[in-house]
């Protein structure tokens, strides 16, 4: 397979990935101001984009084309979103493999013969 570097419009299916979003907000501060501007911030709770300017004042844009459009999401996104699911899972899975663990040594120590002790306690985990 041959990567190009030009722009192929995609063709049958179309896959969702997750990229970076495009913040708006810089582009219009940045058409206003232009060189102007000494530091930019993104204020996620009002979706907007701040720019703190080189005579000390500021200016705000909207950080969306249009207020109903669906952006695509993100790696950040979704585990802002997510984060009580993840934390669940990873949570039943570390309590299962702490049961798997304590039954083997139980296991291993409920037993009379030595070597079947031992094949337990020392069972390597491929």
């Amino acid at each position: 397979m041959v990567r190009t570097s030009g722009y192929r419009r995609p063709q049958g299916n179309i896959i969702l990935t997750l990229q970076r979003r495009q913040l708006v907000g810089h582009d219009i501060l940045l058409a206003r101001h232009g060189n102007h501007i000494s530091t930019m911030r993104v204020d996620r709770a009002n979706d907007r984009v701040i720019a703190f300017l080189d005579d000390g004042s500021t200016d705000t844009a909207p950080n969306l084309i249009a207020p109903g459009l669906n952006l695509p999401e993100t790696i950040r996104s979704v585990m802002r979103d997510d984060w009580k699911f993840f934390a669940v899972v990873t949570a039943c899975v570390t309590g299962f493999s702490g049961a798997m663990i304590a039954a083997a040594v139980a296991l291993s120590g409920m037993t009379s013969d030595p070597a079947l002790a031992q094949m337990l306690a020392n069972y390597p985990a491929y």
